[in-house]
């Protein structure tokens, strides 16, 4: 009955088991979006804030009800029921027994079916291995939520997956909300309620993989919940994130994700998380092909492009890491640690090789380490020798940690108002000078708002200042490894910067379609590729420059369109299944009188009969040189709908390789940041002698494809901009050539 692998459903075996009458939640939710406010719908009817389920009476039931309740030795039921009666005598929960042949269990008045109880509980457990019959008798009992532990869905495959959808249908229609299938008694453990200090909440969709978080309470670290989410059929990930977010008592919240249940819900809770501050630290799997092929089979979810995964965590400040103990490590310092004062870091040793070998990593990994003043250097150097570095990283040189000089040190690099962390790496214990290290450490935490780390490198961990002096403090940050401290401190930094600065796109998003909108819909051909011709006026239609031109079909009339539109022209063949003219030969550039246009109007055409494409004419076009060639442009995202992407572009854009992406809508400020994350961005500001280009112009473009994106995504499969030339400073930019297809 119990299972560890986790599910949910591919659009392929929806769409199947809809078509045979089932209703899945995700259509009745497309179906309850309409009947929304205006105001808190986008353009195209999505959802523009995260609804926050109102778990508290899961997590702190006054009553629980174990349907297939078992006393019986040595069967898995009775283990799990006796979990379930001790968790709810700590949360002070009334627990009632439920088996249809079974007067008592565990002493316990046992009731025949959940219809006989004698009041409406709050959590039905479902030791069960078919829930789905037990899901009316819920919605008649009033039951608020359920777990259903059994497996054997969405992660077995078709067969599977049908009977998922058929469950999570016979959950909607009740009311009831559902954690699982598939998920197991994490949400129970019992908690440490001896620790003080803001809480990690944890969400898993393996409850196994969230074991290294939860055992961080013998490190001094509070845990106040545990998601264990299973396949999610109905709960989701994006719900608990949501919940969390507005819990007081949680700092941050870790998440091991397997794959996402919707893009659009995550990053709307992303969204929540974000307006209030609370730090999201995530492990996703699926990076690399292998991961994400595994991930698939593991859990039966689109794991999506990971680039896009990637930039949607980052747009919205979730913090992905890639390791179950960078997971553990960061989300403990974001929950624990005040905002920062400054950003600086500076690393203090007692050896010059373990400072110097600290802040090449540190600084690779893009820490801020400014070098200290010559004033501050002058006082460190009272208690230093001359001949040592206290610049910064700062080396003590050993012996003045054993007195009192060691506190002064450490007290006088904390004042430096350019210091907002300061970092001591011990890589091991030498008592009884580490002792007193250590001690002074945490001595001055206490009395700074500046954050305090300590990297504890020795293998053992048995050592008395490492168990009881750095872990008994709630101010130092203790680490095991120096890549594990570099990870957390600079996701420290990035999200209070990022917090400072967030404005939540969705605010920004639009409500109405904009004028262009209904121009461009004239133009869409559902499920047909556009000509170049076509896919141009589109971007016109959005206020998006293209240069000029004219569609023609005789040699007569190209020499004519050249004369109008001035010469050296470009002439191209256009047609509804063209995609790469270039390769064929159906691009003529620098024609520069009328004898070389009817000779290449004969090329085109001749070429275009030969290789059987369908014209619908020739393209004359103005010629323009002086720029930087960019790609911009619209895909359709299995998991987050459509996404927009800017890069390098020309005819080695599939080389290359260079490109950024994001989920709309975003503002201006994210458009800027996709241009700072490409590897050519120097191009853009000029090189070789060259002048910079009109990097506003092209921003500009980038945003007027995401209102296209946003308002033309149910209708717009893909649109690819390659080449805009980007002109020189102040002189635009402009669209060369345009690939659209329509859905």
């Amino acid at each position: 009955m119990l299972g560890s692998t986790h599910g949910t459903l591919t659009s392929d075996l929806r769409a199947r088991v809809v078509a045979c009458g089932e209703h899945p939640r995700d259509a009745v939710h497309e179906t309850a979006a309409v009947t929304a406010s205006a105001g808190d719908l986008d353009v195209s009817g999505r959802a523009l804030y995260a609804s926050v389920p109102d778990l508290d009476r899961f997590f702190r039931p006054a009553s629980v009800a174990v349907v297939g309740a078992s006393d019986a030795e040595g069967r898995p039921n009775a283990g799990i029921t006796r979990q379930l009666i001790d968790w709810a005598g700590r949360v002070g929960a009334r627990l009632y027994p439920v088996h249809p042949t079974r007067e008592t269990v565990f002493g316990l008045g046992c009731h025949a079916s959940v219809r006989e109880l004698p009041e409406p509980v709050d959590l039905a457990v479902l030791l069960v291995g078919d829930p789905l019959p037990v899901i009316e008798e819920l919605a008649e009992a009033k039951v608020k939520f359920a777990v259903a532990f059994a497996s054997g869905y969405a992660e077995t495959g078709a067969e599977g997956a049908a009977a998922q959808i058929r469950l999570a249908a016979a959950v909607e229609r009740s009311g009831v909300r559902l954690l699982g299938p598939n998920t197991n008694l994490n949400a129970f453990e019992r908690f440490r309620d001896d620790l003080d200090g803001p809480a990690i909440a944890l969400i898993t969709q393996s409850g196994h993989q969230g074991r290294p978080v939860f055992t961080m309470q013998e490190l001094g670290v509070r845990l106040s919940h545990w998601a264990p989410t299973g396949n999610e059929a109905d709960l989701e990930t994006a719900d608990f994130i949501s919940y969390f977010a507005e819990r007081p008592e949680v700092g941050a919240i870790a998440c091991y994700v397997e794959g996402l249940k919707d893009g659009r819900s995550f990053l709307l809770a992303a969204d929540r998380a974000a307006r209030r501050g609370v730090p999201v630290v995530a492990v996703k799997v699926g990076r690399t092909e292998t991961g994400a092929r595994m991930a698939a089979s593991h859990t039966g979810k689109l794991t999506g492009a990971d680039q896009v995964v990637d930039a949607a965590m980052r747009q919205f400040g979730v913090i992905r890491v890639d390791g179950l103990d960078e997971l553990q490590d960061t989300s403990a310092l974001l929950a624990r640690a005040r905002p920062p004062v400054a950003d600086g870091v500076v690393v203090y040793s007692i050896s010059g090789g373990t400072g110097a070998h600290f802040s090449d990593l540190a600084t690779a990994a893009g820490l801020p380490m400014p070098q200290l003043s010559g004033a501050k250097q002058a006082e460190l150097h009272e208690w230093i020798p001359e001949y040592l570095s206290v610049a910064n990283p700062v080396d003590n040189g050993g012996h003045p940690v054993g007195d009192w000089r060691g506190r002064k040190i450490i007290d006088a690099i904390l004042d430096d108002p350019s210091v907002g962390v300061l970092i001591c790496p011990i890589t091991g214990p030498f008592p009884p000078m580490s002792d007193k290290l250590a001690q002074d450490l945490v001595d001055a935490a206490e009395t700074t708002d500046k954050l305090v780390c300590v990297v504890w490198g020795s293998p053992v961990g048995t050592e008395a200042a490492y168990r009881e002096t750095l872990l008994g403090s709630s101010r130092v940050a203790t680490f095991r490894t120096f890549g594990n401290c570099i990870t957390a401190v600079r996701a420290y930094l990035d999200h209070h910067r990022f917090r400072a600065g967030y404005r939540s796109p969705f605010d920004e998003a639009p409500r109405t379609p904009s004028p262009s909108f209904r121009k461009a819909q004239a133009l869409m051909r559902p499920g047909k590729q556009l000509s170049e011709h076509a896919a141009k006026q589109l971007l016109r239609a959005y206020g998006i420059r293209v240069p000029r031109e004219q569609l023609v079909t005789s040699a007569a009339a190209a020499v004519r369109a050249a004369g109008l539109v001035g010469y050296p022209v470009v002439m191209k063949a256009s047609g509804t299944q063209l995609a790469h003219k270039t390769e064929l030969g159906l691009v003529k550039v620098g024609l520069t009188s009328a004898s070389q246009i009817r000779d290449a109007y004969r090329e085109l055409t001749d070429i275009a009969r030969y290789e059987g494409v369908d014209l619908d004419g020739i393209l004359v076009c103005q010629m323009v040189e002086r720029g930087v060639e960019m790609v911009v442009g619209v895909t359709q995202d299995a998991l987050f709908g459509p996404t927009v992407t800017v890069g390098l572009g020309g005819v080695l854009v599939e080389i290359l390789h260079d490109a950024a992406v994001r989920v709309p809508p975003f503002g201006e400020d994210q458009a800027r940041a996709m241009l700072g994350e490409l590897r050519g961005r120097a191009l853009l500001a000029g090189v070789r002698g060259g002048p910079p280009v009109d990097v506003d112009a092209l921003v500009e473009v980038v945003l007027r494809v995401q209102r296209m994106a946003l308002e033309l995504g149910d209708e717009l499969s893909e649109l690819d901009i390659n080449p805009l030339m980007v002109l020189p400073r102040g002189q635009g930019a402009v669209a060369l050539d345009a690939l659209a297809v329509c859905r």
